[in-house]
Formats: structure tokens, C-alpha cells, sequence
């Protein structure tokens, strides 16, 4: 981690400041994702951070971010466990269809089966 880095997100305490500085950074930031993903899991104790950051990875460009953009979901799964933020992914990665997709989905992609059981136990 950089000195400029360490400055700006070194006192974290949730997750906001390592999220806006990637959001302010993006163009800039390939250097240093690891590490503010890296802090952003650290800190982050209740998923909030790691589901905005992989929402907002996925729409600047889903493709290019696609590593960290897994990264952040298997986060997600790990650090919600009261499921508060978990279904914001859903429409935000699979898409606003994803309910009419779901067996599809489950079918060919580990990570939507994973949120997904947890968001609808019992099924949609």
C-alpha cells in the first residue's frame, strides 16, 4: 500500500473511505485495488461496503473488474450473515431479470447460487 493510500483510507473504520476512494480514483486505481479491497474486507464487518463496491465494480465495467468483482461477492456471502445487503446484488450483477433466470442462473453460475439460496432459502 502506497503512502497516498495509507493516508486517505489508513483510518477506515467501516469501509466508506476505502469505497470513495476507488470511486473517486477508478481511472487511477488498478495499481491499488487489491489493497482497498484488501482494507475494505478488513473493516467492513457487516457486508455494506463490500456488496456497494462490488455493485458499483460491476457497473463501470463488469468485464475488466471481473477478479475482484468475485472477489467482493464471496465476501459478501461470508460477512452478511443477516442477509441485509446480499439481495442488492442480485439485480445489480444478474440483472433486474435474474428472478425469471434463476434456475438458469443456479445452474451455470456459483456465485448467484450461493447468494441466492441464502436471500430466497425456500426458493422464489
Amino acid at each position: 500500500m502506497n503512502d497516498e493510500l495509507k493516508k486517505a483510507i489508513g483510518d477506515d473504520a467501516d469501509g466508506l473511505k476505502s469505497y470513495e476512494y476507488l470511486a473517486n480514483h477508478i481511472d487511477s486505481a488498478h495499481e491499488v485495488i487489491d489493497d482497498i479491497i484488501e482494507n475494505i474486507s478488513r473493516v467492513d464487518l457487516t457486508g455494506q461496503f463490500v456488496v456497494s463496491t462490488a455493485r458499483y465494480l460491476n457497473a463501470i465495467d463488469p468485464e475488466r473488474f471481473s477478479t475482484e468483482i468475485d472477489t467482493l461477492i464471496n465476501l459478501a456471502i461470508e460477512k452478511d450473515r443477516e442477509h441485509r445487503y446480499l439481495g442488492d446484488l442480485l439485480a445489480s450483477i444478474w440483472g433486474e431479470d435474474f428472478a425469471s433466470r434463476a434456475a438458469e442462473l443456479q445452474a451455470t453460475d456459483n456465485n448467484f447460487r450461493r447468494v441466492y439460496k441464502r436471500v430466497y432459502p425456500q426458493g422464489f
